[in-house]
C-alpha cells in the first residue's frame, strides 16, 4: 500500500472514533511530527553568509587555528 493510500485509510478511520481522549492523543502526536519535521528545514546559506565562511576558515588555517585529520583520528583511537 502506498503512502498516499494508507493516509486516506488512517482519515477514514479518524473519522469514526468517536473518543474525545483518542482524538486529543492522536492531536498531540501529529504536532508532535510537525514540530519535529520542522526542526529538521534546513535554511540554505546566502552567498554572502557562505563567503564570510570561507573567509573565517581562511583566516582560521593561517592562524594555526585547526585540527588535523590525523589529531582528530587519534583522539578517538
Amino acid at each position: 500500500m502506498n503512502l498516499e493510500a494508507r493516509k486516506i485509510e488512517f482519515v477514514q478511520e479518524f473519522l469514526k472514533l468517536q473518543s474525545e481522549e483518542a482524538v486529543s492523543r492522536l492531536e498531540k502526536i501529529l504536532r508532535k511530527e510537525k514540530k519535529a519535521s520542522e526542526d529538521q528545514i534546513i535554511e540554505p546559506m546566502t552567498q554572502d553568509e557562505l563567503n564570510k565562511r570561507i573567509d573565517q576558515s581562511e583566516s582560521d588555517f593561517q592562524n594555526n587555528r585547526f585540527k588535523s585529520s590525523s589529531g582528530l583520528l587519534a583522539k578517538y583511537e
